[in-house]
């Protein structure tokens, strides 16, 4: 039988009260261990939700410190060439709400970040966040409004960082992949060479 949750209550009943330290532990300016933090993540996931309610959670990654803290209460996310789909940031143009997690690999915490966003197409600190002779095509400016970390279970559960459990060939390589389930017509040779080892050569030129 399904049972649905459909009440705050509901749901509060089930999970019980929520541990005193883990209500405390939110955060609204930037401590200097979140600047460590930050300067040492070479990733984060930008989640946004549309105004009419539809979501997107988008990786964001590049050498370790990319993110530039501004001050101690915002901070800006370099844009790179990508696929232009650009789901998250129209979701910004339409509801600022922004969640991040930023990760540092091996690390099983994490930090997290809600805030309102604005998108740049340019600012004085975008010569400060070029990577490869690139600069930034755009940058997601954060007004942070939430800081706080998050434990470990999570990763502990799934061992993430643990080589042993690691199966990439679980599944055929990228270029197989988009052959079987994406509408196109290149040929598989054609993928797997844009996928190959000239993929790192367009990483920044777009």
């Amino acid at each position: 039988m399904t049972v649905e949750i459909t009440s705050h209550d509901e749901l509060r009943d089930l999970l019980g009260a929520a541990m005193p330290r883990a209500v405390a532990k939110e955060r609204v300016v930037l401590h200097e261990r979140d600047r460590q933090w930050l300067a040492a993540s070479p990733f984060c996931l930008i989640a946004t939700a549309g105004a009419d309610g539809s979501c997107d959670v988008s990786p964001k990654g590049d050498p370790a410190g990319f993110v530039k803290v501004l001050d101690e209460t915002t901070l800006a996310i370099p844009e790179r060439p990508g696929n232009r789909r650009a789901d998250g940031y129209r979701n910004i143009l339409d509801n600022p709400h922004v969640g991040l997690i930023f990760l540092i690999p091996g690390r099983t915490d994490t930090l997290r970040i809600n805030g309102r966003a604005r998108l740049l197409r340019d600012a004085p600190y975008f010569d400060d966040m070029v990577v490869k002779g690139h600069r930034p095509i755009l940058a997601i400016e954060v007004q942070v409004e939430q800081i706080f970390y998050h434990c470990s279970k999570a990763f502990l559960r799934s061992e993430l960082w643990k080589p042993e459990t690691w199966q990439p060939d679980v599944l055929p390589t990228r270029a197989r992949l988009i052959k079987e389930v994406e509408n196109t017509t290149e040929s598989l040779a054609d993928l797997e060479r844009r996928y190959g080892p000239e993929y790192l050569n367009s990483l920044y030129a777009g």
